[in-house]
This record gives structure tokens, sequence and C-alpha cells, in this order.
């Protein structure tokens, strides 16, 4: 749904029963002068029937849809999902009382598309520009689904009917250090500084530990130089000191985000990634400057240890039932069991003073193997047993230190 002059513009959408399930491609209009509903016939070919798409205004009073995603059953319990990636302008077909009637056309816009998604945010910024942030790319297999999520900004030119990928400039004044440090160490000949120059796309891995030893991976691909024929030497030399500098910081991907923008800066709040089968909830509050385009500032950080892992499912709740039913005895052994392996869990292998991370992990590794093994279960991998081991004594060496 989106404002449009003295209306509220609602498109598509699905409904979804025990039994079947309907996409929708109709418009309806709410007049906020009459306070009244009204279903719009606009003429010409218009979206096929999906959900998840996302709209936006012009100007000129007009609406883009873009994106979405729909499903059809080609035999009996088989479904094919469909991963919408075409754009349609709805506008009015002209004015006095005329006004009434829209038209659809569809859009074929230039330049560098987004890569197939849901569950992206759009929102409108500065220039006559709206843009797309994150969003997932599902890849289904026979009984699992693979999601490739992102954290890349694309704009969409309304006027000039265009997509482009919002790439960081970084901080001029950062830049300016690096020029002038690099210039000092010219007659040096420093090889580590030109290797790290050179370099090409760099992919950083954070690890985000929950209170359970679940691990989060966060990967962010840090861009180096582009093709050196596409540049200026000024160009090159500024894109090559911005990859020297090291990781900038950016939102970890996500789907389904909160977007705003104020002043030209653009929020965004929160959204959802997934590890293997569980969904995790983001609570973390980024912003960044559309008119420069230098680097994203962090707000609000996240904070794994204030997330909660809810896992419950029918087969759970009936089987708590019975337990209730044949008596209290053995829940009460079970949480003094509970809150004294609470308890351990508590009493890790402290830091001691200017120990090393490297020999801590060395001298108390055994241990977090074997927190890490009661977390994950007896079937899991001992080699990913021992990553999340690693992660979990440097979750505990950092917040000690």
């Amino acid at each position: 749904m989106v404002a449009c002059k003295r209306q509220l513009m609602v498109f598509g959408g699905f409904h979804e029963s025990t039994r079947d399930y309907i996409y929708y491609n109709d418009v309806y209009a709410f007049n906020l002068d009459s306070f009244t509903w009204s279903k719009l016939a606009p003429s010409g070919i218009g979206p096929v029937p999906r959900s998840g798409c996302q709209m936006a205004t012009t100007p000129e009073g007009s609406i883009v849809i873009y994106g979405g995603y729909s499903k059809q059953r080609v035999k009996k319990d088989v479904d094919k999902g469909t991963l919408h990636t075409d754009m349609f302008l709805l506008k009015t077909g002209g004015s006095g009382k005329e006004e009434d009637k829209w038209v659809w056309t569809r859009l074929n816009p230039s330049g560098v598309k987004p890569i197939p998604r849901s569950g992206f945010s759009v929102a409108i910024g500065p220039n006559n520009r709206s843009l797309l942030f994150g969003g997932v790319h599902d890849e289904e297999e026979e009984e699992s689904i693979e999601g490739d999520f992102f954290n890349d900004i694309y704009f969409y030119d309304i006027g000039k009917n265009r997509w482009f990928p919002g790439q960081l400039k970084g901080s001029k004044s950062e830049k300016r250090k690096r020029r002038r440090g690099r210039r000092a160490e010219t007659d040096g000949g420093d090889d580590e500084v030109e290797k790290q120059t050179l370099q090409g796309p760099v992919e950083m891995v954070k690890e985000v530990v929950a209170e359970d030893g679940t691990v989060m991976t966060i990967k962010q691909v840090i861009c180096g130089p582009a093709d050196e024929k596409e540049r200026s030497e000024s160009e090159e030399e500024e894109e090559e000191e911005g990859a020297a500098l090291g990781p900038q910081v950016e939102p970890c991907p996500r789907s389904n985000a909160m977007l705003a923008v104020k002043h030209g800066v653009l929020y965004v709040y929160g959204g959802m990634f997934e590890v293997g089968d569980r969904q995790f909830t983001l609570s973390d509050l980024y912003s960044i400057d559309l008119h420069k385009m230098e680097e994203w500032k962090v707000l609000v950080e996240i904070d794994p240890k204030t997330q909660e892992w809810l896992e419950e499912s029918e087969s759970d709740e009936e089987e708590e039932d019975i337990e209730g039913a044949e008596g209290g005895e053995e829940e009460e052994e079970s949480s003094e069991e509970d809150s004294e392996d609470e308890e351990g869990e508590e009493q890790h292998p402290s830091v001691q003073a200017d120990e090393k991370h490297a020999d801590y992990l060395s001298r108390t590794e055994q241990y977090w193997i074997k927190v890490a093994r009661s977390n994950m279960g007896p079937d899991a991998k001992e080699k990913k047993v021992v990553k999340v081991a690693h992660a979990m004594a440097k979750t505990f060496y950092e917040d000690s230190t």
C-alpha cells in the first residue's frame, strides 16, 4: 500500500486457507476525504497475481510496482513458486472527468538490475529515485530451502527508467589520510601496503554466537578496485585507497528490513535472516547519507545475548502435556538439573591477566568443544563442533577483556 495524493492505493496480496490459496492482482483505493473504498479497473495489461511486491509513488502521482512472489499448483500436493522481477507503472489516464481512469504500462528499465529476490524493502529517496535494500533468494531443493541473503542497495531513477547499484565511496577524510600515508611510504617501498591496494574483493566473515551455542555466520564482501579501463587515474587511486582502509561497517544481509528516509538519510532497522532451519530476528539500526554514499553508521548494534530462541511444535506441546499428567516429581527433578546446568554454563574458564586470545583458546579448547558438543548433539560433525567451540571461546574472551 502507498499514499498517492489523497488516496491510499492497495495492490495484490494473497489469501491462504488449510485447503487452498489464491493470489490477487486487483487494485483498491481508499479516499482520505470521504473515507470510502473503491475498486479500480485500470485499462491495459497489468501484473499477474502476486504477493510480496513493493510499491513507490512518482512526483506526478503515478505508482511503480516491482517484483513479488506467487505459486501455483502443478499437480496434487505439488506447488511451483515464481519469483517475479517485472515492473509496472500505474498512472491516471487524464485530467478532469478522466482523473479516475487508471492505465497499466509495463516498464523495461535499463541499467544494472537487482539480482532476483523476495523480502526486499523499498523507500523513496532524493532526486526522484526509489531505492531497494536487501532481500533473499531462496534455492529450493527436494526437502529443504537454502536462502541467499543480501545487504545491497539499488537505486531506480524514475525519470530515466534506469536501475543502478549504490556504491559506497568511503570517507573523504580517511582517503586523504591514506593518500598522505602512501606518499610518505613511497621511498620505503612498503610491499605489504602495495599488496593491500592491489587486492580484489575481500570476503570478511563475522560470527555471532547465540546463548545456546548456535553460530550465525555473516559474510560481507568488501569490493576492491574495479576494472582499470573504466576509471581515470585519480578515480583508480581513490578506489585503491578505499580498499586499503579495510572493511567498512555495513548492515549484515537480511530480508524484510524496515526502511525510512528523512532529509536524504536512509535508516535501516531490523529484519530477518536464517541459519539452517532457524530464523534469526535482528534489532540493529543503521543509517547512511544517500547524497554522499560514503559510509554506514551504526546507531544501535545487535546484541546476541538479547535473542531468545522460541522453538515449539504441536508434538512438543503434546509431550509436555503427557509428562505433566504423569506427575510433578520428574518435572521438579529436571528443573533442578536445568538450574545446575545453567550455573555450570556460567562458570566458563576465566581469562587470565594479559592473556592473548590464542593462548586462552589453546588452554581451554577441549572445554569449549565439550560445551559445543552438548549444545549441538551427538550427530554433529566434528569439524563443525570445533568451529562452534572456537567461536564461543572467542566471544567469551572478547566479552571478558
